[in-house]
């Protein structure tokens, strides 16, 4: 009786012992197969993504302009002007012209330690009239001819193009890009040391 009961003690410690190994080699399969997979994620090879690939058009410098212009009207007998018939406006505006880039239009990439950024051209973003800056230096105004809203609106669109045209010819495109590859060195610092790469824009 006694050894049947020494027998059956055996048998579930040695039931017993086999299960925990099971169990122990259940762990260390689960641990080398985390492993594996974490390895596995961390050495793939990832996109690197910068911030500036989100901004989309951007006005990287702005210039104001003050524009004086006269507007003129008169009526005319064979192509001469007809004395007391000449209309006269006499004014100024402000105008606000920015340029900048296209940001989703960058391009670049890493070779060894040299960061490549291919820029867009620059672009005019906006070209605005501040219409609560008007100053009328001048209005002469004729019974005989009235200065129409067509005649207005040419005007003003002529000063737009001329305030436009002299931003660019001071350096609008210019400064405009030199802040766009200041905005972009910022965020690519926050990637990559500076200290260890080299930045090169081209366009």
């Amino acid at each position: 009786m006694m050894e049947q009961i020494e027998q059956k003690k055996g048998f579930l410690k040695g039931t017993l012992r086999l299960k925990l190994m099971i169990v122990v080699m259940i762990l260390l399969a689960a641990a080398v197969l985390v492993l594996g997979v974490k390895t596995y994620l961390l050495s793939e090879p990832k996109t690197t993504k910068l911030g500036f690939e989100d901004i989309g058009k951007l006005a990287t410098q702005s210039v104001y302009c003050t524009q004086l212009n006269v507007t003129e009207a008169d009526r005319k007998l064979f192509g001469m002007s007809i004395p007391f018939t000449q209309s006269r406006y006499l004014y100024s505006y402000d105008i606000e012209i920015k340029a900048g880039i296209d940001f989703q239009k960058v391009d670049w990439k890493v070779n060894d330690k040299t960061i490549q950024v291919t820029l867009p051209e620059c672009e005019i973003i906006s070209n605005e009239v501040k219409t609560d800056s008007l100053k009328v230096y001048l209005e002469e105004e004729s019974i005989f001819k009235k200065i129409t809203l067509e005649d207005n609106n040419e005007a003003l669109a002529n000063m737009q193009q001329k305030a436009q045209d002299d931003a660019i010819a001071n350096g609008l495109f210019e400064n405009a890009r030199s802040n766009a590859e200041t905005i972009i060195t910022g965020f690519i610092s926050q990637v990559y040391d500076l200290d260890e790469y080299q930045i090169q824009f081209t366009e």
